[in-house]
């Protein structure tokens, strides 16, 4: 390299040095930023976060931005709105980024303690910021500064000049009527609950601990939790703050899983025996799968079925982890075309985690809120339906069956049991009589919020003679 050619690197060098320092910004926030963007192009953030959030090696930037990026998905409708109330002219589509960028710093302005000169600092730089072989939006940075300085200003106002239902409780319009038609007497409460950070739940492996000995444990530890009062359920603890699962006592050894208080109430449900051949169908990522075999230690006849390969890897890492591969018979296959996999030996007792809407899990996954339509709940209805009638054939008479969705509407429901009951002569309701949630026409639903839970949907059936 001569001489003019060295000093013209050094002098590149030199100012890309001194423009990352002026443009630097919060690992956090950048972070945010991208996984947003990856979201509303149709990823789930459960997917997305683990190649972004996750990767973070600060504890405090994972935390802010898990705090950022959930805030948005929660509130999007109400930041929308108050982006349409302080800007003049809306943004074009391919300046989506623009918009991800004011609401992020809205959030954090509105719910956040960082000081409000850094957050908007921070969201003018990300706008200009280059993006792969896109150039920075230096146009927007004034835009950015303006709508935020003057939201800081009028923030009172804007809050209180929200009418629209859809803003308020910060759901898409279909999630918020139909959840009015299904529940007129409850809608609020889910909506409300919907968008609220969730509890962290534990289940405790019956296998080694009871709840009251890891709660002890727990507290050796400085880690604080609460025993539920959820009847039914007897393993479940919930923490008073959140962690890193991987720092639990015995995590590793399979002791503990993260698993919310509702869902534990699928292993009582099912009501299994020693003797009973089990069969799971739609199993991942394994939750129920592993807390059967903890709760019923005698059972080794469990067949586990999951549609994809890689959802069925999930539910082998937690039984490796909780020690309980031995058990069970996995297979990778289509519940509904059962005649390719099934053997022809019925089964005693049949659990279904139907695929559902998830509309009853929205505060722990809230970016269900952009990502689901109002026309998957046909979809949905149509394949639980199909899944039914597959497992109805596989169940021996006198055998019982449960039916689990994490959803709150209807069609799902108590609607989708009342038509395979009226298609099933065979087949009858056993009554939930349970101290928890609410009885339906057929089934119990267990609404968000309820005992601090996640909503779920169970119904029983007995195959009859």
């Amino acid at each position: 390299m001569n001489n003019a050619s060295d000093k013209s690197a050094r002098a590149i060098k030199k100012s890309s040095k001194r423009h990352a320092k002026k443009t630097s910004v919060s690992a956090a926030r950048l972070t945010a930023l991208k996984t947003l963007i990856q979201v509303f192009n149709g990823r789930s953030l459960s997917a997305v976060q683990a190649q972004t959030i996750d990767k973070l090696d600060d504890a405090r930037d994972r935390g802010l931005a898990n705090e950022i990026v959930n805030g948005v998905l929660r509130w999007r409708w109400q930041l929308e709105a108050f982006t349409s109330l302080l800007m003049e002219k809306t943004l074009r589509p391919k300046d989506f980024d623009v918009q991800l960028v004011l609401w992020l710093a809205l959030y954090e302005i509105k719910e956040c303690r960082a000081p409000d000169y850094a957050i908007i600092n921070d969201a003018v730089e990300l706008v200009r910021l280059p993006d792969g072989k896109r150039p920075g939006k230096k146009w927007a940075a004034g835009l950015v500064n303006a709508v935020l300085r003057r939201f800081v200003r009028e923030q009172e106002k804007l809050v209180a000049s929200i009418r629209d239902g859809q803003a308020i409780y910060s759901h898409p319009r279909w999630i918020l009527e139909k959840t009015k038609a299904d529940w007129p007497k409850d809608w609020k409460q889910i909506l409300e609950a919907n968008n609220q950070r969730p509890a962290f739940w534990l289940r405790v492996n019956a296998l080694q601990y009871s709840a009251e000995q890891y709660q002890a444990l727990l507290a050796e530890s400085d880690i604080a939790s609460d025993i539920t009062a959820l009847s039914g359920v007897d393993h479940a603890l919930k923490l008073h703050a959140g962690l890193d699962v991987r720092t639990l006592p015995g995590f590793e050894n399979g002791t503990v899983s993260v698993q919310d208080v509702g869902a534990q109430l699928a292993a009582a449900l099912l009501n299994v025996t020693a003797d009973n051949r089990v069969l799971d169908l739609c199993a991942a990522p394994g939750g129920k799968t592993c807390h059967l075999l903890e709760r019923h230690s005698a059972m080794d006849a469990l067949t586990v079925v999951e549609l994809e390969e890689k959802r069925m890897l999930r539910v082998r890492e937690n039984l490796q982890r909780l020690k309980l591969a031995s058990r069970v018979e996995l297979i990778v296959a289509d519940s509904c075309a059962y005649k390719q996999w099934w053997n022809g030996v019925q089964f005693d007792r049949i659990l279904i985690d139907a695929p559902c809407s998830a509309s009853g899990v929205i505060r722990r996954h809230p970016d269900i809120k952009t990502l689901r339509r109002d026309t998957d709940v046909a979809t949905l209805v149509a394949l639980q339906s199909e899944i039914l009638s597959s497992a109805w054939h596989m169940l021996a008479p006198e055998g019982e069956l449960l039916y689990v969705t994490c959803s709150v509407f209807k069609d799902e429901n108590q609607h989708q049991i009342k038509n395979f009951l009226s298609q099933n002569n065979d087949a009858v309701e056993i009554v939930i009589d349970a101290g928890w949630g609410r009885a339906c026409d057929f089934g119990r639903q267990l609404l968000p919020g309820e005992h601090d839970a996640d909503g779920f949907y169970f119904c029983r059936i007995k195959k009859r003679l």
